[in-house]
């Protein structure tokens, strides 16, 4: 069995223990660096005792040095970030996993012109489920193509910073490529004042931050008479982890290319 060398960023973030948790706990991988900003409180802990383990992984902001002897660097930060580690695994000839949202049509250029070197995973959610449900709605956006308004709603914990959410973008992104429309044209996030009747088009985003909610996704098809919803909840940042590591496995047989986890999960 080979061991996969996994490099965690943003290790001692919410996202970054459950992601060196769920590496850890992979027989076939290890935690082979961790990584955070140069600001960071934690620099030069011991990444283990960030859940309750000893890895003997000192938490540093040296990326390149870090990358060295690791096969993949999995990256759930903020747009910045990723793309200054984007740089060096190119470099370094370092597979990516990149969870981050809210990168910018220029940003995900950038990700698309690295892959053509080092083999990149992008996906605004590596959830199992709901990869599943971005299936569901290409089929219910086929079925229910006539007469039925679509709106999605997104509810997450108040420390998120971007809106809505990327896996809500993603919904809204399936559904109008089922359908044949632009998104860009037909969406409309929020509603205030008198907007006048809702266009048959369009495409509704509605966004929630509030507590801890870790992450909540609703696919409304309102038609007359009826409604249908496709729902995912979220109850743990240890879903989207174990997502990543299936696309760890599943890079290991990629030598350069741009996937997301449909590719991952076999469903395209």
């Amino acid at each position: 069995m080979t061991i996969q060398k996994i490099a965690i960023a943003g290790s001692a973030g919410r996202m970054g223990r459950a992601l060196l948790e769920a590496v850890t706990r992979a027989e076939d991988m290890q935690v082979a660096a961790a990584l955070e900003m140069d600001s960071s409180p934690f620099l030069d802990q011991d990444a283990g005792s960030l859940i309750g383990s000893n890895n003997d992984i000192r938490i540093t902001s040296d990326f390149e040095s870090a990358l060295q002897g690791c096969d993949q660097i999995i990256d759930f930060t903020r747009p910045e970030g990723t793309l200054k580690h984007l740089s060096a695994c190119r470099k370094a000839g370092v597979k990516m996993i990149v969870g981050t949202t809210g990168l910018s049509d220029e940003d995900k250029a950038q990700l698309k012109a690295a892959s053509e070197e080092i083999a990149i995973v992008f996906a605004p959610n590596m959830s199992v489920g709901v990869n599943l449900t971005f299936k569901l709605l290409e089929v219910a956006a086929k079925v229910l193509n006539q007469g039925y308004d679509i709106e999605i709603v997104e509810a997450h914990h108040r420390h998120k910073i971007d809106a809505p959410s990327g896996t809500a973008l993603r919904m809204g992104e399936v559904i109008a490529d089922t359908l044949g429309r632009d998104l860009k044209k037909v969406a409309v996030y929020g509603r205030e004042g008198v907007t006048g009747e809702r266009e048959d088009t369009t495409i509704g985003f509605s966004t929630i931050r509030a507590g801890d909610i870790v992450g909540e996704h609703t696919a409304m098809f309102a038609g007359s008479g009826e409604r249908v919803e496709i729902v995912h909840k979220a109850s743990s940042r240890m879903t989207f982890a174990m997502g990543a590591v299936r696309a760890a496995r599943f890079l290991q047989g990629q030598s350069k290319g741009l996937f997301d986890m449909q590719d991952v999960l076999g469903l395209r």
